[in-house]
């Protein structure tokens, strides 16, 4: 049955069964799964019947009510006895929380829209939602992919600028005996000057070739 807590958290197909309160006073939310459609293998479909054994696992999700919380979800994990299916194993997953994320989709989306939408760079969304770099960069990657065209408008005028980007990174060649650039420290933006598309595209380097190549 659903309770008003599980209804305040709204992570659906999850149920909560229990709120405690750590030492530092941060609520730990105990969770178990409501989806029967969970117990379903992901490769063949079929519902599963036999459960292998438990899993604990502590997705990173929203603050709720303004109160940050750690989520202690237990799920089962299944045996799939379907003949033909080579997936023998698989554990519970919702859509909110596929199997092996570890970052609530929810999350994911709000740390990307913050620099889509918010006016904030990677660095800063990653430090207000306390996740890592790379994810807020995969998730501004995933809110860009659904919000901009395949391609870009025609433009009118091309701006093209380089920006120095930290340090360069080098690693040996063992073919020629020589070391080689890895990292450029140097990226080229281009721009549209004349419409409203501003950054179209950066690429790493500093030479004519990789503006060719890019508009290519």
């Amino acid at each position: 049955m659903v309770n008003d807590t599980t209804r305040l958290l709204g992570l659906d197909g999850l149920v909560v069964d229990q709120v405690r309160l750590d030492p530092d006073g941060v609520p730990v939310v105990a969770l178990s799964t409501a989806d029967e459609q969970a117990r379903c293998c992901p490769d063949c479909g079929v519902r599963a019947r036999r459960v292998k054994d438990w899993v604990t696992t502590r997705p990173q999700d929203l603050p709720v009510a303004g109160r940050a919380t750690r989520l202690r979800w237990r799920k089962r994990r299944w045996h799939c006895d379907q003949d033909g299916c080579r997936r023998r194993t698989f554990t519970e997953q919702v859509a909110q929380i596929p199997a092996r994320h570890r970052v609530t989709a929810r999350l994911r989306q709000v740390a990307g829209a913050a620099v889509a939408d918010g006016a904030r760079t990677i660095v800063q969304s990653a430090r207000d939602h306390d996740l890592s770099w790379p994810v807020v960069a995969a998730a501004f990657t995933a809110h860009a992919d659904v919000v901009l065209p395949d391609e870009p408008e025609p433009v009118e005028v091309l701006g093209i600028d380089e920006t120095r980007r930290g340090r360069p990174k080098w690693v040996f060649d063992q073919a020629s005996q020589a070391w080689q650039s890895s990292v450029d420290r140097w990226h080229v933006g281009m721009c549209d000057l004349s419409g409203g598309q501003g950054l179209l595209g950066q690429v790493e380097g500093r030479t004519a070739q990789v503006v060719v190549d890019w508009l290519g």
